[in-house]
């Protein structure tokens, strides 16, 4: 049971962020949520789905790189909630 809630939240953190994705303007803005914990199996935030680097990164980063992280967002959270191979 716990794990269809977790696949159910990650569920639907891959549809918010698909949809925030789809309203990305200039500047683009970051996919924190404020809940900043690294997972040590997938390597990704729990709150946004970036690594490390990617976070480290994101205030130098362009435009272009930002939407492409953006863009890889829904599917590792499809992988988390193992509906997907890894990204």
């Amino acid at each position: 049971m716990p794990e269809a809630r977790a696949s159910a939240t990650l569920a639907a953190l891959a549809a918010e962020l698909a949809a925030q994705a789809a309203r990305l303007a200039t500047p683009v803005p970051s996919p924190c949520r404020n809940v900043c914990r690294m997972d040590a199996a997938s390597g990704y935030c729990e709150g946004c789905l970036r690594t490390i680097e990617e976070i480290a990164g994101w205030s130098s980063a362009g435009d272009e790189d930002k939407r492409r992280i953006w863009a890889q967002l829904p599917q590792r959270a499809a992988w988390l909630a193992g509906e997907e191979t890894p990204p």
